[in-house]
């Protein structure tokens, strides 16, 4: 089995070390270590930070990674996973909805504003 160093993961992953040391202190991470007391990480390990990557990018916390992670680990079938992945990513359509809904609201407001000034500054020339 091949392992990795922190280094090489940080350089792979394009993160830090204190990210990988974090993400290993709240339990996404577990690598093991040589006897002089370096990391060591494996394949599997690579697997977690590409996933806890892509939820990241999806909008997902950090908590929400780890219980989606943590459910295969529980049902190896993957269903559980997937149960938990969908009811997570059906909160954040309706989040994103909600954002959505107020950004077009702002852009309203300040398309208004904008008018007023607009005629503010012709009524002045």
């Amino acid at each position: 089995m091949k392992f990795y160093s922190i280094r090489e993961m940080t350089n792979e992953f394009n993160t830090t070390h204190r990210t990988l040391r974090y993400y290993e202190e709240i339990g996404l991470l577990m690598p093991t270590y040589t006897e002089s007391g370096r990391r060591r990480y494996s394949q599997k390990d690579c697997t977690r930070i590409f996933l806890i990557q892509r939820g990241k990018h999806l909008g997902f916390d950090l908590q929400e990674i780890k219980e989606m992670i943590d459910l295969f680990t529980i049902d190896r079938t993957g269903e559980k996973q997937l149960q938990k992945t969908i009811e997570y990513g059906n909160q954040k359509i309706i989040e994103l909805d909600k954002k959505i809904n107020d950004l077009i609201q702002l852009k309203e407001e300040i398309i208004k504003m904008k008018g007023k000034l607009e005629r503010n500054l012709l009524e002045m020339q």
